[in-house]
């Protein structure tokens, strides 16, 4: 299914995760109440000088809350204070959900890592890569050229399928990307890839780790092998059993309308030409890239599941060497993978199958390797310490500040830790 070498390595992974947390939990290596209040001290500070309007902040370790708390307001046009059930654009963090589903599948045997995404989108068989070349006059064309080899499943999980986001200015391809303007099209997910096969790729699958529109194409895949829509596939099998009962793909009841978290209001821009959704308008496109909205209760539900090693409360969702596989890294050296201009997980880290995964020690830190994460281009973010037992989720939506507070709160809950 995996492979004999992938999962032998992915054991001999997990009975070292699973003997580091039986460690971590002998050293009980706590967030002290001191560093913890440097925290709050932080988030209170982005709310009083005008940066956010208000965020949530949860930390659970060894299955418990240490730190859960509300800051500021959901909207300050409203005034109404932030708490537990406040929805938020989770925007990228719906891609590890996405990808959980997939290996869902690929545990049934119903789906597998190389197998060439053409297998379920057929139009994916024609796919060609765009390549920018100089005429003689100096002018700049682009040529078609033949994939060297297909696109696979574990491209899209990986982010080296040669789908990129579109925007200006970033080369030929890009531009056709962004001309296409698929973040507002609202197409069906059918429609969506059937489009998106028109487009050419901007490298060769495999070659280099470019992130854009790949976990979205995986939610169609999902939805042809289950002949369910995504979020209904996603209902059955994961949200539901797991209580996530608040996430979705937009705000469908009224009546939860004013508990929509909102940016401040000159801070509502993703890029130039897209605006933060309103999720108060119904959609039917189910971006299983970029889509979902929830709560922190119900991603707290995920992420546990996640650390747990793939089951909560008593049922099973993943197999922990499926977990472990997810959170390895798998565009390392020896992949000859080659890591674009914006590699968004940084130096210090690697890339899984859904998540960034870290692979080196920051300088001047003492953060656990093995850790693993995403975040949104709203704002959120999470991140899943097995080594520490530990999982931490910050909501806020502010596209402008988001990569700045990141780091200062990682920075700062580790230091809480001694780390």
């Amino acid at each position: 299914m995996f492979g004999r070498r992938a999962l032998i390595a992915a054991l001999a992974f997990l009975f070292g995760v699973v003997s580091a947390q039986a460690s971590s939990e002998r050293a009980a290596r706590n967030l002290s109440p001191e560093g913890l209040a440097k925290v709050s001290d932080y988030i209170r500070n982005e709310i009083a000088t005008g940066k956010i309007p208000g965020a949530i902040l949860l930390l659970q370790q060894h299955g418990k809350p240490v730190y859960n708390e509300n800051f500021g307001v959901r909207d300050v046009a409203t005034e109404s204070s932030m708490s537990a059930d406040t929805i938020f654009r989770l925007y990228s963090m719906s891609k590890p959900i996405t990808s959980v589903m997939a290996m869902m599948l690929v545990e049934e045997g119903k789906l597998a890592l190389d197998d060439p995404v053409s297998k379920y989108i057929p139009a994916f068989a024609g796919m060609k890569v765009g390549v920018e070349k100089k005429a003689e006059d100096s002018k700049v064309a682009l040529a078609l050229e033949p994939l060297e080899r297909p696109v696979t499943i574990k491209d899209l999980l990986r982010h080296t399928s040669g789908l990129p986001y579109g925007y200006h200015d970033g080369g030929a391809v890009r531009e056709l990307y962004a001309e296409a303007n698929l973040f507002n099209s609202n197409l069906s997910n059918a429609d969506f890839a059937a489009k998106i096969a028109t487009l050419p790729l901007v490298e060769q699958p495999g070659t280099v780790w470019d992130y854009g529109f790949s976990t979205d194409v995986l939610g169609r895949v999902v939805e042809v092998i289950s002949g369910k829509t995504l979020l209904q596939f996603e209902r059955e099998r994961l949200l539901d059993p797991l209580g996530m009962t608040e996430t979705a793909f937009f705000v469908a009841d009224p009546a939860k309308f004013p508990r929509i978290a909102e940016p401040m209001p000159e801070d509502r821009n993703i890029n130039p030409t897209t605006q933060v959704r309103d999720i108060r308008r119904p959609v039917k496109w189910e971006s299983g890239g970029g889509g979902m909205v929830g709560t922190v209760g119900d991603y707290a539900r995920f992420a546990q599941m996640l650390l747990n090693g793939g089951s909560y409360e008593g049922r099973r969702y993943l197999k922990p060497e499926t977990i472990v596989l997810m959170a390895s890294d798998h565009i390392g050296p020896e992949t000859k993978i080659a890591r674009d201009q914006n590699y968004y997980p940084g130096g210090s880290s690697g890339f899984g199958l859904g998540f960034a995964v870290r692979t080196s020690v920051p300088p001047g830190t003492s953060w656990p390797l093995g850790e693993y994460r995403w975040d949104g281009v709203g704002g959120t973010f999470f991140f899943i310490d097995p080594e520490d037992d530990l999982f931490g989720i910050f909501m806020v939506q502010t596209p402008s500040q988001r990569g700045r507070i990141q780091l200062a709160l990682k920075t700062l809950i580790y230091q809480a830790m001694g780390r």
